[in-house]
Formats: structure tokens, sequence, C-alpha cells
């Protein structure tokens, strides 16, 4: 049996020196949750938010099996639970993904020199009561908002920003999750909008926004095109690491 961890306090010595901040977000009991086999001394554990599984402690198959629904990424602590996700996901796609690291000095004239090169044909916006409600019907708008599982709890712990034009978003970058010291970034701009320098812009923009807030705008790459755009803002690439994209339908057992 798995059972969802209410104390997650129990299990924090198990992602211990892990830098990332979607761990963070259900260890501090922000979002997400934690899932363990034992209750009461967790040997082995899963922090789950968002569509992002990260596997810890002892390889546990049981874990992994009984993954949550739909389309998940997993992430391996280190070796033994990658030969534990293969075995128990044989079809699963590995991928490589890029950490970014999490200690950036932002130059915040640089940005503000970036925010103001948006041309006048567009308008940049937070998202609010009214943009969130036009983030929904896009899949490529509605992870900006969807991990929070309510309108109420994005616009209280949530920050984002979207470019419009004519009255149409067309990039935004939002918190994909959220944790008490700040929050991971998202985004995306539709597609016959790219290629225009509007996701470095929005980007700009909402880095700005958590900076005056005193939230850290944290960044995580599935490419090289965003570790790039990252570089771009004032980043620096960290390390690679390995994950498991698994579709909604795969099982072994």
């Amino acid at each position: 049996m798995i059972y969802e961890l209410k104390d997650t306090s129990k299990a924090s010595n198990l992602f211990e020196g892990w830098k990332e901040t979607l761990i963070y977000s259900c260890l501090q009991k922000v979002m997400g949750k934690i899932f363990v086999t034992d209750l009461e001394a967790p040997k082995s554990a899963m922090a789950y938010v968002g569509c992002f599984a990260f596997y810890a402690g002892e390889p546990n198959k049981e874990l992994v099996i009984n993954k949550p629904d739909g389309f998940v990424i997993m992430t391996p602590q280190n070796k033994a639970w990658e030969a534990c996700i293969e075995e128990c996901f044989p079809t699963a796609k590995k991928v490589t993904r890029y950490a970014i690291k999490k200690d950036t000095q932002f130059d915040k004239e640089y940005l503000k020199n970036m925010v103001a090169k948006l041309p006048d044909e567009y308008e940049l916006k937070e998202i609010d009561d009214a943009i969130y409600d036009m983030c929904l019907p896009d899949p490529v708008t509605r992870d900006f908002v969807s991990a929070f599982g309510s309108k109420e709890k994005y616009l209280e712990i949530g920050r984002g920003m979207v470019i419009l034009k004519s009255g149409t978003i067309v990039a935004g970058a939002s918190s994909y999750t959220r944790y008490n010291e700040g929050i991971e970034i998202e985004v995306d701009t539709a597609e016959q909008a790219r290629q225009k320098g509007l996701a470095t812009i929005v980007c700009a923009a909402l880095i700005l926004r958590c900076l005056d807030e005193g939230l850290y705008p944290s960044w995580d790459a599935q490419n090289m095109n965003s570790v790039h755009l990252a570089e771009k803002l004032g980043y620096e690439f960290d390390h690679e690491y390995t994950a498991y994209e698994v579709s909604g339908e795969e099982r072994t057992h």
C-alpha cells in the first residue's frame, strides 16, 4: 500500500540535498503531496506535484507502479531508482533535463530594459481573475495555472504575466508551482508568435515582479532552448539529470 504522508517532516531527510523547488513545495505543504509505503518511518518517498514525481530513499517498486493517473515525468534520485523505474515502465521515454543554479543574482536594470522592448502592438498584464479564465481553454496557457487546483489558490499564491495581442494571449510566464520562498517558472508562447523575443520579455517581467515581492524565480529546463533563454535572463546552467516520461496508460503489472 502507498499512503499520503501528512507529516512531511518524516520524509525530509530522504530528499536532503536535492535542490528542486517542486520537492520543497511538497515538503512545505504549499502544494503537491508526499507518498510513502510506511507512515511512521519511511525509507522511500515520492514527492508529486503538477505532472512531476520525484523518487527518493530506497528504491521501491510499489511507489513507482502506483503512480498518479495520467502523464507523469518521473525523476529518480540516483541510478538505483533509474533501474527501478525502467523495470516498472520499460516503455517509458528516458529524457535528459537541465538543472539551473538556484542562487542567481539578477541585474534588475538589464531586465527592465528587456521589458521596455515590448513592441506597441502588444500589452503586458499580470494574471488576474479575468486573465486566469482566459488561460484555461488553450493547452498552451492552461499549464500557467492548472497545478494550483483552483482560481482562488492561484490568485492567492501564484504569480504570472502574459503578453496579449488584440485581446488574445500570445505569450506568458507563470508559477508552475509555488514554494514558501519563491516560484518555479513555466513559460510558453503561441506558435504564431514565436521567434519574436516575447518569451524573454514576459519572463523578465515575471522575474522583476518576483524580486519586488522577495520571491525567488526558480528555473528548470526541459531542453537546450530553455537553457539558452534562462542564460539570456541571467541564470547559470548547473547540471544535466535523467527523467522518465510515462504516459497515462503504461503499466507492467
